[in-house]
């Protein structure tokens, strides 16, 4: 029996291949002018999206993973295929080109000393279904991930109705799920839906909701700021909450990571034995410290290093440390998943007295506790839980 079929976590939505020019121009020069020829460097090519990040993520932290993306019978995605066949075979045995659409793409604009720019084709994730996972998929899994539907349209029409679909039929199996999202582009259809209206009707399907700070800002109309305090964190995880997701991480930068959790926390027992120690907690860490290259996908790293010790059935504070652990391995890298090395690697790394970020000063009401290097919130605290 190959790997995939004995898969215990399923990876799905959104799947493109990254195609990044090597720009050797200063910044100044304009890259778009008509009737001119711009010579460039060499293109690097890599997976990207959700399926890939997390997915491959996963896998070098010793998970055993199922990859449920949405590809054409084109170039690009035979590309897409060729790049997963890499680093494991059984990774593509759930991929299926689909004939007659589209591989979704992004061109990453990154001219030396200016900000990156992304040119991105959706394809054939605009289609992208409830039906696209079936239940042959879902054999022997235990936890479903899914990430990414703002950039899948017909995820989000009729008010996320197939959103909704989806993790109303991965819930009924009993298999754990998790959803993260992505930053609506404003001018799109997915940035002028009703996303609260949305999340209204899929979080009580969700048992992990694992977004950013700022997407979570716009699609539930905050303001759009880069200020962070303890204040905001606990009003808009304690909204997620009162939705119904049952844990809520919130993805901070290169501030860290915050988590918070509902009182009822009997939706995990098929991976946690001991729920107690997830009931009601709220825990911020900041990052630890690093020599960034780059910030791709590091978020969806973050989110893979939580997943693997949430399931691997490890406390609040093993899960946020490993969380913050992992992404902070992937920005040692240019892309999102070359720098992350395997699960024990990581914990020695941790346990050997990796040095974090300050905590003094960034979010007053979060005492903090050097055991651990962990912040708590004054719920969490009140439970006088042994915090050694």
């Amino acid at each position: 029996m190959s790997r995939s079929k004995k898969a215990e976590i399923a990876v799905a939505g959104h799947v493109c291949l990254d195609i990044i020019p090597e720009i050797r121009t200063d910044s100044g020069v304009c890259l778009i002018e008509p009737g001119k020829l711009l010579e460039v460097g060499s293109a690097h090519l890599s997976n990207g999206g959700a399926v890939s990040n997390v997915g491959i993520a996963l896998h070098k932290l010793g998970l055993r993973v199922r990859l449920l993306g949405k590809i054409g019978n084109d170039l690009f995605g035979r590309a897409i295929l060729d790049r997963f066949n890499e680093i494991d075979k059984t990774l593509t045995e759930n991929m299926i080109p689909i004939v007659g659409e589209s591989s979704s793409y992004t061109i990453v604009i990154n001219p030396p000393g200016s900000d990156r720019s992304f040119w991105h084709h959706p394809g054939c994730n605009d289609t992208y279904t409830a039906n696209d996972v079936n239940c042959e998929d879902l054999k022997g899994i235990n936890l479903f991930h899914f990430g990414y539907p703002p950039l899948m349209r017909q995820m989000v029409e009729n008010d996320g109705k197939e959103l909704l679909d989806l993790f109303r039929k991965v819930k009924s199996t009993g298999v754990v799920t998790s959803l993260d999202m992505a930053y609506p582009d404003p001018n799109s259809y997915s940035g002028r839906v009703d996303w609260r209206k949305i999340l209204e009707r899929v979080l009580p399907f969700v048992d992990i909701f694992l977004p950013s700070l700022d997407e979570t800002r716009y699609i539930l109309g905050y303001e759009i700021n880069k200020e962070i305090s303890h204040e905001i964190l606990s009003k808009i995880s304690g909204e997620l909450v009162q939705f119904g997701a049952g844990i809520i991480g919130l993805k901070l930068g290169d501030r860290g990571f915050y988590l918070r959790t509902s009182k009822d926390c009997s939706r995990f027992d098929k991976i946690i034995k001991d729920v107690d120690k997830w009931s009601d907690r709220e825990i911020y860490s900041p990052c630890y410290k690093v020599n960034v290259k780059g910030a791709t996908g590091s978020g969806d790293a973050t989110i893979a290093g939580f997943l693997a010790a949430l399931f691997n059935g490890h406390s609040p504070e093993k899960a946020v440390n490993t969380a913050i652990g992992v992404g902070a391995c992937s920005v040692e890298a240019m892309d999102a998943c070359s720098g992350i090395s395997d699960w024990n690697s990581l914990q020695n790394r941790i346990k050997s007295g990796w040095k974090k970020h300050s905590f003094a000063g960034q979010l007053a009401g979060l005492t903090w506790n050097d055991n651990n290097q962990l912040a708590y919130g004054p719920a969490d605290l009140n439970c006088k839980r042994n915090y050694k």
